[in-house]
C-alpha cells in the first residue's frame, strides 16, 4: 500500500465499509433507500466503480475486494468525490454473495476483468464456474443481471459456455458476446490489454 492508500483505508475503513458477517444484508437499511442494489466483485483500485456511481446516483453500489490497496484507492475516491451511493465489504466473495446476499435481492452483478488463471490446472479457481453461477442467478431478482468483461479471450469462451449452462440465465446477446455497455469506463488494467491487443470480450445475462 502507498502511504495515501493507507491513510484512507485506516481513516475511512469505519464508513464506508460493511463487516462480514453470516447474516442477510438489507440494502435498504444500508443505504437508508429502496434503490436497485449493484454488486460489484473484486473492483481492483475502484475507479471505475467510483465513476458508474458518480454517474448513475439513483442506484446502490456494494464492492467486493480483498485487496487492500484497492480499497484504500476507493475509500479515497468516495471520499474525495463525495459519493453516498457505494459501500465496502472486505472479503472473499464467493462467501460473501452466499452468506450475505439473500435470494431475489440484487439487481445486478458487476465482474469486470476477474483473474483468468491462465493455466489449465489452475481453471478450477476461476470465479465464473458452476456452482458460483448459479448461486449468481439465485441472488438476482427477476430481470437482474451479470455483465463480465475479460481480455483473456479463452476466459470469454469458457465463461459464455458456463453461464449458458446456468438455469434462470440468458444471454441477451445470444449466442455471442455482448456489445460494449456505453455506461462502463475503461480502466487502466483494460487500456493496457489493448495496448498488448488483447481483445475484450463482454457477457451480459440476464435473469428470467
Amino acid at each position: 500500500m502507498t502511504c495515501a492508500q493507507r491513510r484512507s483505508y485506516e481513516t475511512f475503513f469505519s464508513r464506508y465499509t460493511i463487516p462480514f458477517e453470516e447474516k442477510k444484508l438489507d440494502f435498504s437499511l444500508v443505504f437508508g433507500n429502496d434503490n436497485r442494489a449493484i454488486v460489484e466483485i473484486g473492483f481492483g483500485m475502484g475507479i471505475a466503480t467510483a465513476r458508474i456511481a458518480e454517474a448513475e446516483g439513483s442506484s446502490n453500489y456494494l464492492g467486493i475486494e480483498v485487496h487492500k490497496p484497492g480499497i484504500g484507492k476507493l475509500l479515497w475516491e468516495i471520499e474525495r468525490r463525495n459519493i453516498g451511493n457505494i459501500r465496502v465489504i472486505e472479503h472473499d466473495a464467493v462467501e460473501a454473495v452466499e452468506k450475505m446476499l439473500g435470494d431475489s435481492s440484487t439487481d445486478g452483478f458487476h465482474i469486470f476483468f476477474p483473474d483468468p488463471w491462465p493455466k489449465k490446472r489452475h481453471h478450477k479457481r476461476r470465479l465464473i464456474q458452476k456452482p458460483f453461477t448459479s448461486t449468481l442467478a439465485a441472488k438476482l431478482k427477476p430481470g437482474g443481471y451479470v455483465y463480465m468483461t475479460t481480455d483473456w479471450a479463452e476466459y470469454g469462451d469458457w465463461a459464455l459456455a458456463e453461464l449458458s449452462a446456468t438455469p434462470g440465465l440468458t444471454n441477451a446477446y445470444a449466442p455471442g458476446f455482448a456489445e460494449p455497455q456505453p455506461w462502463r469506463p475503461k480502466t487502466k488494467f483494460e487500456e493496457k490489454g489493448l495496448l498488448k491487443n488483447r481483445e475484450i470480450r463482454e457477457l451480459f445475462f440476464r435473469k428470467e
